[in-house]
């Protein structure tokens, strides 16, 4: 029985139509291409200048034990937002989904990937406008409803260097910060009018650094869509065509947590 049930899952997997993005072929799982789009969590890894720790790994055991075979245990500890991580809408929306209560259909889906590095690189303050929007939507056609959009600005590969990647190392201090995201108006776009079901970015917020009332964040939470933020590798991608599963940990009335997620690229 549980065979059979794996089986009409992984059948339903394959065939489900949002496996199909608009003018691409469907992703055939078994031969895709998987791109990791998260961090590792380590002692290198980036929080929030003002957080008031980063990611701690304990080690219990490792090595043989008194029986004589080998074991390994760890701990950890570590802020819910931070490395590769979810924002979870109630983050900055009173009685928006917890971290547990986002549906998983919001996590697994379409992707399209706006890339914006070439404006990034001149302007490390910069923010995805309409503009952008259309002139993505005129060369892949209209975003779809439910899409993880993903914005592409290439600061992952600053990471983990703090000056470089926040626009500034003071610690305990976010007056100064500088790093591309979306901006308000194409924030609104994205979730309002084409009903995204997720705002990513390569970038520590889905707000670009000089932010200080966290506008897109508010927009997003407000409509129930979550971020995610710290991507990386999202030059592997292909405009439209992937699909991503995001499954960030589980924690009941979190805020957000850390994020493992992939992307299934056609070869």
């Amino acid at each position: 029985m549980l065979a059979r049930k794996a089986a009409l899952a992984v059948a339903w997997l394959l065939c489900a139509p949002w496996f199909a993005a608009a003018g691409s072929r469907p992703v055939d799982v078994s031969t895709a291409r998987i791109v990791d789009l998260s961090h590792a969590f380590d002692e290198r890894t980036l929080y929030w200048p003002n957080a008031p720790s980063g990611f701690q790994l304990q080690k219990l055991h490792h090595g043989k034990t008194e029986a004589g075979f080998f074991y390994a245990a760890n701990s950890f500890c570590a802020p819910e937002h931070g490395g590769t991580h979810l924002d979870a809408p109630v983050h900055f929306a009173e009685g928006g989904w917890a971290a547990e209560q986002i549906p998983l259909e919001k996590l697994v889906g379409q992707a399209v990937v706006l890339d914006v590095a070439a404006a990034a690189a001149k302007d490390p303050d910069y923010r995805l406008t309409p503009a952008d929007i259309k002139a993505w939507e005129d060369r892949n056609g209209r975003i779809p409803k439910g899409a993880i959009v993903l914005l592409r600005t290439g600061w992952s590969s600053r990471w983990p260097d703090r000056k470089r990647y926040f626009g500034d190392d003071k610690p305990g201090d976010t007056s100064n910060l500088h790093f591309p995201s979306y901006g308000k108006e194409a924030a609104e776009l994205l979730v309002r009018a084409r009903e995204a079901a997720v705002l990513g970015v390569d970038t520590p917020s889905i707000d670009h650094g000089p932010s200080k009332d966290f506008i897109v964040h508010q927009v997003a939470s407000a409509a129930n869509v979550s971020g995610f933020e710290n991507l990386t590798n999202l030059d592997q991608l292909p405009a439209v065509g992937a699909i991503v599963v995001a499954l960030p940990m589980k924690i009941a009335g979190g805020s957000g947590g850390p994020l493992r997620i992939v992307a299934f690229v056609p070869r």
